[in-house]
């Protein structure tokens, strides 16, 4: 490549003065139309500088180019702390968050090749039905009268006309695939009247708005047991449909019980629910596959509808690799000008998905049910074929979920977007990635406050040179071990068949550290989570995204908080609601947010900080009570070791407080802050902190998928030490898991394949990580080899 000189500002990102979240103010200036990874442990300020500056800025002047009105109905963006940012251009966020869980959504939907799909049924299925609408489960049937006006010679006459639209929504279960069946039982009480309050849903509470709309509704009598009700009063108290009705003298719309549970909690995403509305629906409905549809939410008419004997839920359940052979076979079946551009379009989308390593989906697959890795490798696919140049692309860590088998694959595609001419920034842990850079910013020289100042910039000989953390590590190999611990017992799994296992029959050892691998796709994560023993009592650290809003953080989330409370109320003598920002001890100005947000209309959100109680939260009388000589406010603001050592100090001894810290240590999170909101935590911190609230659990069983997902090559080493002490402790540790290092670390390896898919789902070798590497005949022992001897 050739080099970029950094006086040019055409050529360049020119960052001068970034102090966003830790960053110490950085200036530096970042090549464009070329490949820069961004290294550093976790928490030295990576994502700060380019999700949180970089592409932010971007973001926020972009928005800026709307017009006020619009910009109104669009999320306020805060200008990043920064001095300077020169050269930017628009920016593209493709992140692990995965995708939300809406029922309406599957791969094939977020990604258009749906739509694809649709508008070739459309075009050559029979017997024809309609257009693409017509096999879209989320377009209902619809018919509807009205009248219009025509010009007769010189009268004008009106006639009555009718509109009608065929969609492919299945009617018994509106698209959905599945039907559900509520449990009265859970709802109310039977023996009880509307005045005493029968209700047992979420919101219904004695005296509440929605009692009362069917307490006086007028429908059935409020003071008499609802078991009484006639079967006319009964019916429209269960399922009336939508009625005006007067109550107190306004119009309110009255609506059967269940048709209205069924629209404000049955037809929302369940994972967006609150618990206590998520543990509601878990109580009292049961969803079972629509008998009409069988689950392919489409009308009858989409499901006879063929091409080639093939109806369009038939091609969406394929693999996408066998969907990607079958429209290719369609090629030599079905000739003419107007078909070659559907075919064309359509294997566009399907090619990229193969290529990107998803072959194995299948587009009916419901988008919430992917994985971080998968979700972020799915959102690349509509920007493989984008025409779109000078374009900078921002990646969160690419490489994860991937084997190291599909590592070259994800590169590739990075080097196609840059050499496209767009710039692409990369914030990534694996050395197969670092190694293609044009360019490579080390941030650290730790994490937190230790961290946030760059380490290095430049090429990889000269960061294997530089005597960072990341250069000292790049080369760095976990040996075989010489010895692995005997198994005290067996899990045995029986006749396993979830998704693409193929009848699995494994025992897994127990008492020791056994890894689970393969390729994306080949049954991992489904053998462990959906195959093991109900009984098995495992404690289960997965991937899925820790809920929380900006008043929630580490002390709140690991119940650290509590005993701190207590031990700061037990110094003083006064309650312990006054050390909550959420409670009695809230400042009155800002609520205890630390924040005062100020909302002007449709123009853009402003927030600053609190001048009552400058950021700390706190009314100033509870910040004059101290513990260990500080406040509460002071002690949400040390880092996890800072607070350990103060409250382990012999006059101060939190012992339950101590504890809860000592685990965030042994997981690696020593240097972060006890009080940061947990929407500035990364990935990789997101699921340390969740292991670290299972440490002093009293189960026998751990299981955690993909724990080194956001570490970096430094910080597996104190990985690996925790699984042995939890081991050695007498625990057992199943882990899925990609990163060699760890399949080198293990007593026993299980690994699936030989592919993806419906090529994947079996047993391909057992055994110890040494003779994985003798045997060498799978795609996993072919990249363990080259490792260990590497």
């Amino acid at each position: 490549m050739t080099a970029v000189h950094p006086a040019d500002a055409h050529d360049v990102i020119r960052v001068r003065g970034a102090r966003e979240n830790n960053l110490r103010d950085i200036s530096l200036d970042l090549p464009k139309r070329r490949l820069t990874v961004f290294t550093g442990v976790s928490g030295s300020g990576k994502s700060s500088l380019v999700f949180s500056t970089i592409a932010a800025e971007s973001q926020r002047m972009i928005n800026e180019t709307y017009s006020a009105f619009l910009q109104g109905f669009m999320p306020s963006l805060a200008r990043p702390d920064v001095d300077e940012l020169q050269g930017l251009t628009t920016a593209i966020i493709v992140d692990q968050e995965r995708m939300g869980a809406n029922v309406r959504s599957t791969v094939g939907t977020v990604t258009d090749a749906d739509a694809h799909l649709r508008t070739l049924f459309a075009t050559l299925a029979q017997p024809h039905v309609g257009g693409p609408g017509a096999y879209s489960f989320n377009v209902p049937s619809v018919t509807a009268s009205g009248a219009m006006t025509v010009q007769k010679g010189a009268s004008t006459i009106a006639e009555k006309t009718t509109f009608s639209r065929v969609g492919g929504m299945c009617p018994r279960c509106e698209g959905m695939g599945e039907i559900s069946d509520v449990d009265l039982a859970e709802l109310f009480d039977e023996d009880k009247s509307l005045d005493e309050g029968p209700f047992t849903i979420p919101n219904y509470a004695p005296g509440g708005w929605y009692v009362k709309v069917f307490a006086r509704s007028g429908f059935f009598p409020s003071d008499r047991p609802i078991r009484t009700f006639t079967t006319r009063q009964r019916h429209d108290f269960l399922y009336k449909e939508p009625t005006k009705v007067d109550i107190d003298g306004t119009k309110m719309t009255y609506e059967g019980l269940i048709p209205k549970i069924r629209k404000s909690m049955l037809s929302k995403d369940r994972d967006a629910m609150q618990p206590h509305i998520r543990a509601f629906v878990d109580r009292a409905v049961k969803f079972v596959v629509c008998p009409d549809c069988e689950g392919s939410r489409l009308a009858e008419h989409a499901r006879t509808s063929r091409i080639d004997g093939l109806s369009i839920a038939d091609a969406t359940a394929l693999q996408i690799t066998e969907l990607a052979a079958w429209v290719e076979s369609l090629r030599t079946a079905h000739h003419g000008p107007t078909v070659a551009p559907l075919l064309t379009n359509l294997s566009a989308p399907l090619d990229a998905f193969v290529r990107i390593g998803l072959g194995y989906l299948s587009l009916n697959r419901p988008s919430g049910t992917l994985s971080g890795g998968e979700s972020q490798r799915t959102r690349m696919i509509r920007h493989l074929g984008s025409a779109l140049t000078d374009v900078t692309y921002v990646f969160d860590e690419p490489t994860i979920g991937l084997h190291p088998h599909d590592i070259a694959t994800m590169n590739s595609l990075l080097e196609d977007l840059r050499d496209k001419g767009n710039t692409v920034l990369v914030v990534e842990h694996k050395p197969e990635t670092i190694a293609i850079a044009d360019h490579i910013v080390d941030l650290g020289p730790r994490a937190g406050a230790d961290g946030g100042t760059v380490q290095y910039e430049g090429d990889l000989p000269g960061l294997r040179a530089s005597g960072t953390l990341t250069g000292e590590h790049l080369d760095r190999r976990v040996r075989l071990k010489p010895t692995v611990r005997e198994a005290t017992g067996v899990l045995p799994i029986r006749g396993a068949a979830t998704h693409n296992l193929q009848s699995v029959d494994v025992d897994v050892p127990l008492g020791v550290l056994t890894v689970v691998t393969g390729v994306a796709g080949s049954g991992k994560s489904t053998l462990v989570h959906s195959s093991m023993p109900k009984d098995a009592g495992a404690i289960v650290v997965d991937q899925t995204a820790i809920r929380g809003s900006r008043r929630s953080n580490p002390a709140t989330y690991t119940g650290l908080l509590d005993p701190l409370r207590k031990a700061f109320a037990a110094a003083n003598g006064v309650k312990p609601a006054l050390f909550s920002n959420n409670s009695e001890g809230a400042c009155p100005v800002c609520k205890g947010a630390g924040v005062i947000v100020t909302e002007l209309g449709f123009m853009e959100t402003v927030e600053t900080l609190c001048e009552e109680c400058e950021g700390r939260r706190f009314r100033a009388d509870v910040l004059e009570h101290t513990f260990g000589g500080r406040n509460i406010a002071e002690v949400l603001g040390m880092s996890v070791t800072a607070a350990r050592e103060l409250l382990t100090a012999e006059r101060s001894s939190v012992p339950a407080a101590a504890r809860v810290l000592g685990h965030l240590e042994e997981v690696g999170l020593g240097y972060l802050t006890i009080g940061q909101p947990l929407t500035t935590l990364s990935g990789g911190e997101r699921q340390r902190l969740k292991l670290a609230t299972h440490l002093g659990d009293t189960g026998g069983l751990y299981v955690l998928d993909e724990p080194t997902a956001g570490l970096h090559l430094a910080d597996v080493d104190q990985l690996l030490a925790l699984l042995d002490r939890l081991v050695d402790s007498g625990k057992s540790v199943i882990v899925i898991e990609h990163h060699q290092a760890v399949m080198a670390h293990a007593d026993h390896l299980i690994d699936l394949g030989p592919g993806a898919g419906a090529v994947g789902g079996r047993i391909v070798f057992q055994g110890t990580p040494a003779q994985l590497v003798a045997d060498g005949s799978t795609l996993t022992g072919e990249h363990l080899r080259q490792y260990v001897r590497a």
